[in-house]
């Protein structure tokens, strides 16, 4: 005999319902956001945690009580996995939009001291903005540059990859490749 559940699945709504039927069943969902939806279906049918575990070839009944909290609490972004590890993320996508907004904007030769951004500068000025962020490493530039599709070029300047200034009979025009993500992959 199973013991009672101290958090149950609140009753699910018809989009909700929709939605983790959807992604347990699509093939562009990941396995495990497959397997979280398929252990939040068959709990919300009745089956007991255990059988809900197995159900997506799962061992553990603990995990599907975890899942279940968690859905309670957030809904559909519990299909998500939580931060997996290591040390808490300090940058919020705030964070990262002023990292890049600032990347951005042109450099002032006077005040920034340079005429093209490098992670130093960038981080010299990010340091001394009133709004900026007082403790943002080289690192973390690069790699919030980066996940924006953004590239260290041979003029030694930071520019989105697949997109490119020419000049036109009408003046400067701003140019996108639209194969930029299938050649990333």
């Amino acid at each position: 005999m199973t013991r009672r559940q101290k958090d149950p699945l609140r009753p699910l709504t018809a989009a909700e319902t929709t939605a983790l039927t959807k992604v347990a069943h699509a093939p562009s969902a990941t396995v495990a956001q497959a397997a979280r939806a398929t252990i939040l279906l068959a709990v919300a049918a009745g089956a007991s945690y255990q059988r809900a575990a197995s159900a997506a070839a799962r061992r553990s009944a603990h995990a599907v009580a975890a899942l279940v909290t968690r859905f309670n609490q957030v809904g559909l972004a519990a299909l998500d996995p939580p931060h997996g590890g290591g040390p808490t993320l300090l940058y919020t996508p705030p964070a990262r939009d002023r990292i890049l907004a600032e990347a951005q904007r042109p450099p002032d030769r006077t005040v920034d001291g340079t005429a093209t951004w490098s992670l130093a500068t960038l981080q010299r000025a990010l340091r001394r903005a009133p709004d900026g962020l007082p403790h943002v490493s080289r690192s973390t530039i690069w790699a919030v540059l980066r996940d924006a599709g953004w590239r260290w070029q041979r003029n030694r300047s930071w520019c989105p990859t697949g997109t490119a200034l020419r000049k036109r009979k009408s003046g400067v025009v701003l140019v996108h490749d639209p194969d930029t993500v299938p050649k990333k992959t």
